[in-house]
């Protein structure tokens, strides 16, 4: 039976009751009989926890029942949950979640008031028009952000905790009846069955015990920070996990043409938006196949025809054609890296002078071609203008490996290394899932549907990705 004296002998142990200044108890007399209320500062809801004690503290037996069922009967909260496992209170007084001990019970109440910001709009997915409430960093929040916007009783959250020590709260969100039945309870398994001790980097962490990739550079989930976004997922039958303290969602099964959405392209009339879509589609053929391109072509102009023979530098300095390329390329990477790590103020004027003034520097030194500063320019705008960050990273990754393969063999060694770069994609299988469906399998209407911006009446039905099975 549990008793407030002896909790507090174990909350000591396990909690650092009475150790640690931001863990807390309140002893109270209650009916006669003692009443512990434990609790974490920051964490929980002051207000709430007044209520509560006013609403116990002047209770008396009237009637032939215990004080636990007194106590029960009076606590003034919609989220009582009675508990006799001393485990599962640690982890709930942890978590921010309030325990009153009496006599013979024990309860645990949600009066969670995590620290954290307001929903805003997520930087990396901003739209013109639509909403501007993103995620956050509260799991409480999220879910609900989503709810908002599916009100139907086939929504399900279910909580599952990770990590032995940090027991990070992890949700797997699907809609009963519409998602795959083995995708949710394989990733219910894989979450439960994860061994390690804390999750510190949260949803990228999960992910990496999720999908075992290794060093395979493109992203097998979709993240999102739009409400939206996430809510239209699980209507087509995707599996979502939510994880505490990270504002991202990740997206279950995605394929590689999935990660070229964008919210923007809904957002608009079904023309401008199948307009932005096909450019974004160009903007990921520069990054891939641009540089290697040009660079094959000016390597070799006998394969020009004619009327194309202005392709390639006028001008040779004594730095290989293949170097410069790889030296711009990966400079370019440098300025991003050093923008993230940047103060906001001085990042607009860190890139005007790298980018304009080392280049043009450069040109006029003669160690550039000018026509390498465009084309590795033009190469980067397609990088960026693809709308996974993930997706635009393995990209330049690929467009590297090509280009390496092009300098070293020539035109055996571009179609080669593309076939390399294609084959690899062909055999990823996230969850079950062909990579490049829609192209393969072929799938004509899908891959319409995903090239083309359909009017909302248009769209329905579980696109077939979602009806694989997951192994």
């Amino acid at each position: 039976m549990i008793t407030p004296e002896d909790m507090d002998v174990y909350l000591a142990t396990e909690a650092g009751l009475g150790k640690s200044f931001d863990t807390g108890v309140r002893r109270l007399t209650v009916a006669g009989e003692p009443l512990h209320l434990y609790f974490i500062n920051g964490l929980c809801e002051t207000q709430f926890i007044i209520e509560i004690i006013e609403s116990l503290v002047t209770l008396e037996k009237k009637r032939k029942e215990s004080t636990a069922v007194l106590v029960k009967e009076h606590l003034v909260h919609q989220a009582v949950e009675e508990v006799d496992d001393p485990s599962k209170l640690a982890t709930a007084m942890m978590s921010g979640l309030i325990v009153i001990v009496v006599p013979g019970a024990a309860f645990i109440i949600d009066v969670r008031s995590y620290p954290g910001r307001q929903p805003e709009e997520p930087d990396t997915e901003k739209v013109v028009r639509g909403s501007r409430d993103g995620f956050v960093e509260n799991i409480i929040v999220n879910t609900a952000l989503t709810r908002r916007r599916i009100r139907d009783g086939r929504l399900r959250f279910e909580i599952i905790k990770a990590g032995s020590v940090s027991k990070m709260d992890v949700a797997v969100g699907y809609m009963d009846g519409v998602a795959s039945k083995d995708l949710v309870e394989k990733v219910k398994k894989e979450i439960a069955s994860i061994k390690t001790a804390g999750i510190p980097m949260a949803d990228k962490t999960i992910e990496e015990f999720l999908i075992k990739q290794h060093y395979n550079p493109y992203p097998l989930v979709r993240y999102t920070e739009r409400a939206d976004i996430a809510a239209a997922h699980l209507i087509e039958g995707h599996v979502l996990l939510y994880t505490d303290t990270s504002p991202a969602v990740m997206i279950m099964p995605a394929t590689y043409l999935q990660h070229m959405q964008h919210a923007e392209e809904y957002r608009q009339l079904p023309a401008a938006g199948t307009f932005i879509r096909l450019l974004r589609f160009v903007g990921l053929w520069m990054s891939l196949f641009l540089l290697p391109l040009w660079f094959l072509f000016a390597s070799n102009p006998e394969m020009l025809p004619e009327r194309l023979s202005f392709i390639g530098p006028n001008e040779h300095t004594k730095i290989p054609l293949a170097v410069q390329i790889l030296i711009a390329d990966v400079g370019i990477e440098w300025l991003r890296i050093a923008a993230i790590h940047t103060p906001q103020p001085l990042s607009t004027a860190m890139g005007l002078v790298a980018a304009v003034l080392i280049g043009q520097i450069a040109i006029d030194t003669g160690l550039f071609v000018a026509e390498v500063i465009l084309y590795t320019a033009l190469a980067a705008i397609g990088t960026f203008s693809t709308p996974s960050y993930e997706l635009g990273l393995a990209n330049k990754m690929t467009r590297l490996f090509i280009l390496t393969g092009t300098a070293l063999f020539g035109p055996i060694g571009f179609i080669v290394s593309m076939m390399l770069a294609f084959l690899y994609l062909v055999r990823l299988k996230p969850f079950g899932a062909p990579y490049l469906w829609p192209l393969l399998p072929f799938d004509a209407a899908a891959l319409w549907t995903i090239l083309i911006r359909r009017q909302a009446p248009e769209r329905t039905g579980i696109p077939e990705i979602n009806r694989m099975d997951s192994r």
